[in-house]
């Protein structure tokens, strides 16, 4: 049973309407998602939420199809079935086949080492609140990934981190979404 109410556009605090209403009109179906519902209950979190969304849109140097790949290493990371669920639909959405997003959720291999070295990282940073062994910051670079883009990989791992452990903090419902 969730933790925290889930709100309509219409119920919500006056201060998350606005933005629960710009996200219900990306969504699909027309209303939020459980895990926005309940966002909104608190005005901080929701923004909180959708601002670290905004800034990956606005300034992730990685394409889409690699942003979702990392949402979904991620998530897989941080281990919660609602999080792992749209981060799956994300990776589909973005091109990965069925196999690949098996892979990337798993850690088995994509057959792109440079891939799979960088979900490896943010999935093991996600499993182990943020560290990682150099072994594994290591490969990363080995393969090729900048400082960089290591370094703009943890901006997945911070907002998918932060969705995941709202869900669980939450304990909210999964949708009935496919």
């Amino acid at each position: 049973m969730s933790r925290i109410p889930t709100h309509t556009v219409e119920d919500a605090p006056a201060a998350s309407r606005p933005l629960l209403q710009k996200i219900v009109q990306s969504t699909p179906g027309g209303r939020p998602a459980n895990l926005h519902a309940q966002m909104a209950h608190s005005p901080a979190v929701l923004t909180a939420y959708a601002s670290l969304r905004a800034v990956l849109a606005e300034h992730a140097t990685f394409d889409p199809k690699l942003g979702a790949a990392l949402t979904l290493a991620t998530a897989a990371g941080v281990g919660n079935d609602y999080m792992i669920r749209i981060a799956n639909r994300l990776a589909h959405m973005n091109g990965w086949s069925e196999a690949q997003a098996a892979a990337l959720r798993t850690g088995t291999s994509t057959r792109d080492p440079k891939i799979d070295a960088l979900t490896g990282l943010v999935r093991e940073a996600a499993a182990n609140s943020g560290n990682v062994t150099d072994a594994t910051w290591k490969a990363a670079q080995k393969t090729g990934w900048s400082d960089a883009q290591v370094t703009d990989a943890f901006a997945y791992v911070g907002a998918t981190v932060f969705t995941g452990y709202f869900l669980n903090y939450a304990q909210t419902e999964m949708d009935a979404f496919g």
